[in-house]
């Protein structure tokens, strides 16, 4: 009899879906591909964020998260029909899983063309976060690009709300430099001010801005390491 009320109790446990994988931050990178950016420029920005996500100080700041471990994906936006993700969700507790996340980034194909559609980008951030079967204190969409110009999907203003809302925060890196990427795209010049007053929000929501090649990888490390750690408190803008 003790064995026969068991088997429903073992069919309820088999039923029963898998606990969340806890980390402390949940971060999605969403690199700039659209027409503005060249081949040659998708594969500088990723070798700038292999880079970045391999070194010792940003391992070191992972170490340093109350799980020990981040969650991150990389994903490349154009415009509203086309945007997709290189990389799916990887756990990185250390510096295995972030040189195997570095080496598939480097070795997959370009996703996305076209004009931007950052709306929709925002919200494919979005819904990657709600939907994986992860549990994070911090949740980020990191977004880079070279104007905050939108020009065809949902309106920026709408999908901001509604990344906030949710509880996500949008940090950003602005893409100034002509020699990393196509460089500033918006009237005037100022992207940085751009990005503040119209796509980054949400607690310690901060832009780091890249003028120059060899400051492209380094500001992506220093956006990590913000990110990871934690550290940056209210709102900021990190100068370059």
């Amino acid at each position: 009899m003790r064995v026969a009320r068991l088997f429903p109790v073992l069919a309820l446990l088999a039923a029963a879906p898998a606990a969340a994988q806890e980390v402390d931050l949940e971060l999605v990178l969403m690199a700039d591909a659209t027409g503005s950016i060249t081949t040659e420029e998708i594969l500088f920005q990723r070798q700038g964020y292999a880079q970045a996500l391999t070194d010792p100080e940003v391992l070191a700041a992972i170490a340093g998260t109350a799980y020990g471990s981040i969650a991150v994906t990389y994903v490349e936006w154009g415009q509203f029909d086309s945007q997709d993700v290189v990389v799916p969700w990887t756990v990185i507790a250390g510096e295995a899983e972030a040189a195997g996340f570095a080496a598939a980034l480097l070795e997959r194909p370009r996703r996305a063309y076209g004009r931007n559609a950052i709306g929709a980008a925002l919200l494919l951030g979005k819904a990657l976060i709600e939907e994986n079967d992860i549990q994070g204190w911090r949740r980020i969409i990191d977004f880079s690009a070279d104007s905050t110009g939108n020009f065809n999907g949902p309106a920026t203003e709408e999908a901001r709300a509604e990344v906030l809302a949710a509880g996500i925060t949008i940090n950003g890196l602005a893409i100034a430099c002509r020699d990393c990427s196509a460089g500033s795209g918006d009237e005037g010049g100022d992207i940085e001010s751009g990005f503040r007053d119209r796509i980054i929000g949400g607690p310690g929501a901060f832009v780091v801005t890249a003028e120059s090649a060899p400051a492209f990888a380094a500001a992506v490390k220093r956006k990590l390491i913000l990110e990871i750690s934690g550290l940056h408190g209210l709102p900021v803008v990190a100068a370059r």
